[in-house]
């Protein structure tokens, strides 16, 4: 009877296995090409649209806006930016505002790097671009 019995649950687990894992949050991982532009003189403002896409096929057309302060000045322009979000487990979970602190200095070409959080959510984003910018700044980037 034992016999039966342990047959039986070592059965069900390896069903079990058969079935797969369930997937969990975090497990898809999405990438954003955007272009944004702006100026600073003191005040930070800048804009701009992307689109995010995911390893589950899911995309989403999105706006940027990044809002700040700090000692800084500048105009830029970045053209050919990328994002790499994670801690995403929908393409939703994208949109919100990240928190931002950077130290930036640059003439002409240019290119810059940093990474943004959002409770469980974080955003390095890279970029390429034209302008000048030097200074600190702190504040918000925004996708909607």
């Amino acid at each position: 009877m034992n016999l039966i019995k342990w047959a039986g649950v070592v059965g069900l687990a390896c069903g079990s296995l058969l079935l797969g894992t369930p997937a969990r949050a975090g497990d898809i991982s999405c990438k954003m090409s955007f272009q944004l532009s702006g100026w600073s003189v003191f005040y930070k403002t800048a804009s701009g649209s992307g689109t995010v896409r995911c390893s589950n096929g899911q995309s989403l057309h999105v706006k940027l806006r990044a809002k700040g302060g700090g000692l800084t000045f500048g105009k830029t322009k970045i053209t050919d930016g990328v994002g790499k979000f994670t801690g995403i487990s929908n393409v939703r979970d994208v949109l919100g505002h990240y928190a931002n602190a950077e130290a930036h200095a640059g003439a002409e070409k240019s290119a810059a790097a940093q990474v943004l959080t959002k409770g469980n959510v974080s955003l390095a984003l890279s970029g390429k671009g034209e302008g000048w910018n030097l200074g600190v700044a702190f504040g918000a980037f925004i996708i909607e």
